[in-house]
Order: structure tokens, then C-alpha cells, then sequence
């Protein structure tokens, strides 16, 4: 079990340009990303391409890229984590419905008997496009509807290592 003490402080000093302190922070949190995005891909479709560890690796990869990002705590780190793996499935999901790749053009079966409903990849869509609508209108309350509906939420209820402080 990790100690939230340990990891605000590695947070602290990777955000001082310690590498080391990066090293040493990620077997601390890789298990708590694992969760985040096991979460959210069970939303998914069950043809989703991605997988959870490369979810984590994407993730990962777009969380040592905020070089300058001052990081205040664990809570932070895990909200915006989460943030990321909704952005990557969004991203995913629109590189999907491009139209070099059939666009919105709908799966078609050969059996009659098979009823085609609409793709999660499509409410992925919406439910991006209306959490920035309401940004627009409201920052703090689309953060609050996204930690709801987001992996970081499911944590919280989790227990375990929990991104949010007790």
C-alpha cells in the first residue's frame, strides 16, 4: 500500500526537475492507472481496440510531457490522469470516425438476426462535447459532472490508494 505522504512528496520533487523522484513515483501509481483505465474502458465497446496497458503507457507518455506542471498533490495527479485517459479514448474514438476510415458509416452484419445499436465510440463524442459546452458556461461545474462520470470518481469509492485525501 502506498503512503500519500510518499507520493505528494515524489510529486513535489519531480516537479522540481528531479528525474529520479519520476522513477521512484511511478511503481507507486502504476497499479491506481491500471484502475483508472481498466475503469474506463469497461464503458467501451466490446471491439475497443485499446488495451489497458496501453492506455497506461499513452497516459504515461502525456503525463511526463507537463515538464513545467507544478504538482500539488496525489489528488491532483490522479484527477488529471484520469482526465488524460478520457482525453485518449475521445481521441481514439474520433480517429476512429474519420472519414478515411468509413466515417460515421455504421457496421453492417450479414445476420437479420443481429440488431445494431448505436457505438459507444459516438457517446464518448457527446459526452466530450457537452462537458466542454458546459465549461464553457460553467469550468467548475463540468469538472465536478466529469470526476462523477470519470475513473478518478470510481477511485475515490475504491478505497484503495485512494486519489482523493481522507
Amino acid at each position: 500500500m502506498c503512503a500519500p505522504a510518499d507520493i505528494t512528496q515524489l510529486l513535489a520533487e519531480w516537479s522540481e526537475g528531479n528525474k529520479e523522484a519520476l522513477d521512484r513515483l511511478m511503481p507507486l501509481v502504476y497499479d491506481e492507472l491500471r484502475r483508472v483505465a481498466r475503469r474506463s474502458l469497461v464503458a467501451e465497446s466490446s471491439e475497443h481496440t485499446l488495451q489497458t496497458t496501453a492506455l497506461v503507457n499513452e497516459a504515461y507518455l502525456r503525463l511526463v510531457r507537463h515538464e513545467q506542471m507544478r504538482w500539488e498533490n496525489r489528488a491532483q495527479f490522479f484527477a488529471i490522469a484520469a482526465r488524460l485517459v478520457r482525453r485518449i479514448l475521445v481521441d481514439h474514438a474520433r480517429t476512429k470516425h474519420r472519414d478515411k476510415r468509413g466515417g460515421g458509416a455504421k457496421k453492417v452484419s450479414l445476420d437479420d438476426q443481429l440488431a445494431i445499436g448505436p457505438g459507444q465510440d459516438a457517446g464518448m463524442i457527446a459526452l466530450d462535447e457537452a462537458l466542454n459546452a458546459l465549461a464553457q458556461v460553467d469550468r467548475r461545474k463540468s469538472d465536478v459532472v466529469e470526476m462523477k462520470f470519470s475513473a478518478a470518481s470510481q477511485l475515490k469509492r475504491s478505497g484503495a490508494c485512494s486519489a482523493f485525501p481522507r
